[in-house]
């Protein structure tokens, strides 16, 4: 691994609470004590802000994204895909990094701000490890849809099939790592092969999301999983915690 590998500083604010002690003075009765919470700290504040939260990052990342989706889901599939999705690689990982580090305190959120640091920081890492994710995918995904013309033996469709799909998982396992972390492309992709078998519960964590992801477009409408991609997103960050707090614990200075 890179020696000079590190985590990148978190930024996110907490609300914290105050206690107020009323004073006494000798001869009178103390009267009691008296807490109080700082406005924006409660459960309630906490839920609103995490809708917030998700509901901005949401806008941006579809915002980040639309150059390719747009004309995606107008031209429908295509052998182009793959270049209408680049986009998308570091919409993502700016969003990952913006749930990340999220705050909690409803009267200090700054989730555009950490969307936006995270796109700065994240466009050229997050593009190194996707182009090569969505040229191959491409390949598999063209191989798969003529398989007839290959005149392979039918169990060979089986093997691409799940080479597409470990494939996936890598590059859910390597989104989070190069959204999260600051190391050179080749030891990210490195560390998700890794954590594929390492960490195998998270690998199921995610592949029950791709999974749900892909019943969502099969079922109902290929827009579905893009207008839910910060939910989708918080809960591979959920799921991916184990991944983190060891890549955090053994491999940053």
């Amino acid at each position: 691994m890179s020696a000079d590998a590190q985590l990148r500083p978190r930024s996110a604010a907490q609300g914290r609470g105050a206690v107020s002690i009323s004073g006494s003075a000798a001869g009178r009765d103390q009267p009691p004590t008296t807490r109080t919470r700082d406005f924006g700290s409660g459960p309630l504040s906490k839920a609103a802000a995490l809708i917030h939260t998700l509901l901005t990052t949401e806008a941006l990342l579809l915002t980040t994204a639309a150059p390719g989706l747009i004309p995606l889901f107008l031209v429908g599939p295509t052998p182009l895909a793959a270049l209408f999705l680049l986009p998308l690689g570091p919409a993502t990982s700016a969003a990952l990094y913006a749930l990340h580090h999220r705050g909690t305190d409803l009267t200090d959120l700054h989730p555009t701000r950490l969307y936006l640091q995270g796109l700065r920081a994240n466009t050229l890492p997050a593009l190194k490890l996707w182009t090569p994710l969505l040229a191959w995918l491409t390949v598999t995904a063209f191989t798969l849809t003529h398989f007839q013309a290959t005149g392979l033996p039918a169990w060979w469709a089986l093997i691409i099939a799940a080479t597409a799909l470990t494939t996936l998982l890598w590059g859910a396992h390597a989104l989070v790592l190069t959204s999260l972390f600051t190391f050179r492309a080749r030891d990210t992709a490195r560390l998700a092969a890794y954590f594929l078998l390492r960490r195998a519960k998270v690998t199921l964590g995610a592949l029950s999301l791709l999974i749900l992801t892909g019943a969502m477009t099969a079922l109902l409408t290929e827009a579905l999983p893009a207008l839910l991609a910060a939910p989708l997103l918080l809960s591979l960050l959920h799921t991916a915690r184990p991944v983190i707090a060891e890549t955090t614990e053994d491999f940053t200075a």
